[in-house]
């Protein structure tokens, strides 16, 4: 039991030393009350036309199917709050999406952790993830005490609000394990939910993704359905409209991450240099960055949508 606690602890404070806002460990186990959410939620198409969310479901409930002989889920968040927010007169991107593709800059952290376990402890079998693999992320942090899930479905922790990226560490090492957070804060505040300009957000925690402006203007191959012509509010890329509103993000501090500060003179593009976005323009203001996702041609069809539909 020393040795386990001494582990832990080890985790942590290397964490913290990666620049991991918070890190805190559940037990790999089946998620036994999410697996009737997950099939109800499939079930009334919710995901849309993210069909990858159907495949591996057993996969997504139990990690021990994704990492042999796995014992221990490590769930870390990590800040990606802006200094400063793009020109009120121009067509929005998510605030994640400033800087570098957080997939690449947080799973080289994820392999420098697991690195300095294996040199501490010795051979550790692990797999490291940012929502990238069947992992119920939101879910392990919840186990794994860093937060509670919001009416947005989103992971809010009290100090730091929720403009943070979850990332797990799944390994074959037992360890001590933390309290679940079993406390909603959100108590009556309805705030995202009457926000949400397309109706997205569903009461019990749930989300009609398919509704989500994140989902149409990242997820969504087809073109955004017409009936959302009134409900983009400049949406480009993603959308904050629920976290803006969320009371909690008032305690959120910006970032110290260099790779997620934004490219020189993009939060000063204004609704006119976008329109006149060019292929060349686009490769270079967007190398490295989760925007690419969209494609040229997908965020300019959402700008010209957008464009289309502005009174």
């Amino acid at each position: 039991m020393k040795k386990t606690a001494e582990y832990s602890q080890f985790i942590k404070k290397e964490a913290k030393r990666l620049g991991f806002m918070s890190c805190g460990i559940a037990k790999a186990d089946f998620l036994e009350e999410e697996a009737p959410r997950l099939e109800t939620w499939l079930k009334n198409g919710f995901h849309g036309e993210m069909h990858y969310m159907e495949n591996h479901f057993d996969k997504r409930l139990d990690p021990r199917l994704l990492v042999e002989g796995a014992k221990s889920v490590i769930s870390l968040s990590y800040n990606y709050f802006p200094e400063e927010v793009q020109n009120s007169d121009s067509y929005k991107l998510a605030k994640y999406a400033y800087g570098e593709d957080y997939h690449h800059v947080i799973k080289n952290k994820l392999f420098e952790l697991l690195e300095s376990l294996r040199e501490e402890i010795g051979e550790i079998n692990g797999r490291c993830f940012v929502d990238s693999a069947p992992v119920m992320e939101r879910s392990w942090a919840e186990k794994a005490g860093l937060g509670w899930n919001g009416k947005h479905t989103l992971l809010i922790q009290k100090q730091q609000g929720s403009f943070f990226f979850l990332a797990e560490l799944i390994i074959d090492l037992e360890l001590e394990y933390d309290h679940p957070f079993e406390t909603d804060h959100c108590g009556k505040c309805t705030r995202c939910i009457d926000a949400c300009p397309t109706d997205a957000i569903l009461p019990n925690n749930q989300i009609d993704g398919s509704k989500c402006i994140s989902y149409l203007t990242i997820e969504l191959r087809d073109n955004i359905p017409s009936q959302f012509k009134e409900n983009m509010e400049d949406w480009m890329f993603g959308c904050d409209i629920c976290q803006d509103v969320c009371p909690w993000n008032r305690f959120s501090k910006p970032h110290s991450e260099p790779l997620f500060n934004p490219k020189e003179n993009l939060l000063g593009l204004e609704k006119r240099d976008w329109e006149e976005l060019t292929q060349e323009t686009f490769s270079k203001v967007f190398k490295k960055s989760a925007v690419k996702r969209a494609k040229f041609k997908g965020l300019t069809s959402t700008i010209d949508f957008i464009k289309k539909t502005t009174p």
